[in-house]
């Protein structure tokens, strides 16, 4: 009996840990385009600065491909250069080009709770205390500096700073991160990880501005509970606003949540739907969905393909759409 049962526990932990181990060719092209000898991702696309966001997106690949060297890179560059020990959070933006490379002092909570989350799978596969001890760190900061209840409703700024305008906060719903707010619950049992999750999807459903019926990549939510789209940014689902389904999905396929996006999608043929949509005009963006933000797309479709091809024509944002799409779609 013993082989059998042996054979039977060994399928159990391939079906475990497969899709979080066998990132393959896909990883390796990521690594060479955008992950520094030190541990920092490039934005390509931006001048090769990098932000929070692209060191936890890389984080959460490389415990996905079961790459703990470039884990721990990627974890001590972040930690020790943008680790603002003030509020235990993390500087969103670093220029290497500047004399000081970090003139914004702010925090972004995406960035933030990508790290904590990465961190925790970092813990469930390597079983490193340490891993999982700093997400509790991170994740307590985040409540007590970014969690706020305001307008009936628990929900996240996009940042300690400057978000909170009294009359109105001004939310990034990108920044809802689903996956990542159901880890920390499910870690702390704190109940202002349900909380969030639950509103968040409330708000969402009643962001939808316009023929298209969906929110933009920033939205204002004033005293009164009226949500619109934020008026320092253009009133555009875009390139921003894209992660919503990706979120969504990784935590829930089939979330109504979701119902629409596949509602927008699937008024185009795959290959037609543009790239944004001006919500207020009904504007569409002159060129079509390409690279990653075809990936969400396919995705929220049920049409999502395996192992990507990260291309020279993937710039850093395009190539990690991509990465995300696989690891959501395991």
């Amino acid at each position: 009996m013993r082989k059998p049962a042996c054979a039977a526990l060994a399928v159990m932990m391939t079906m475990i840990f497969s899709p979080f181990s066998q990132a393959g060719q896909a990883w390796e092209s990521y690594k060479a385009r955008f992950l520094m000898p030190d541990g920092r991702v490039v934005d390509t696309g931006n001048g090769n600065v990098s932000h929070t966001e692209g060191q936890g997106f890389a984080m959460l690949m490389a415990v996905a491909s079961d790459d703990k060297t470039a884990f721990d890179k990627l974890w001590h560059w972040t930690d020790s250069t943008l680790k603002n020990k003030s509020n235990g959070l993390f500087y969103w933006r670093y220029n290497p080009v500047l004399p000081d490379p970090i003139p914004d002092k702010n925090n972004a909570s995406d960035g933030d709770a990508l790290i904590a989350w990465a961190l925790l799978k970092a813990d469930a596969r390597w079983h490193d205390a340490r891993y999982s001890q700093a997400s509790d760190a991170i994740t307590k900061s985040l409540v007590a500096r970014t969690v706020i209840r305001y307008a009936g409703y628990r929900v996240m700024l996009p940042g300690a700073q400057g978000f909170n305008l009294n009359s109105e906060v001004i939310l990034n719903p990108s920044y809802f991160i689903f996956p990542a707010w159901q880890a920390f619950a499910d870690r702390s049992h704190l109940q202002v990880w349900r909380e969030l999750i639950q509103d968040g999807h409330k708000v969402l459903g009643k962001m939808g501005t316009g023929t298209a019926n969906l929110p933009t990549d920033w939205m204002s939510l004033a005293a009164g509970g009226k949500l619109t789209p934020a008026n320092a940014w253009p009133p555009r689902m875009s390139y921003d606003a894209i992660r919503i389904p990706l979120y969504i999905h990784w935590s829930s396929p089939q979330s109504p949540s979701l119902t629409p996006w596949r509602s927008w999608f699937g008024q185009f043929s795959r290959e037609k739907t543009p790239a944004w949509v001006n919500v207020t005009t009904n504007e569409y963006a002159p060129y079509m969905m390409e690279g990653g933000l075809l990936a969400v797309r396919d995705l929220t479709m049920g049409q999502a393909s395996g192992e990507p091809d990260i291309t020279a024509k993937d710039d850093y944002y395009s190539a990690s759409l991509k990465m995300l799409v696989w690891l959501a779609d395991q």
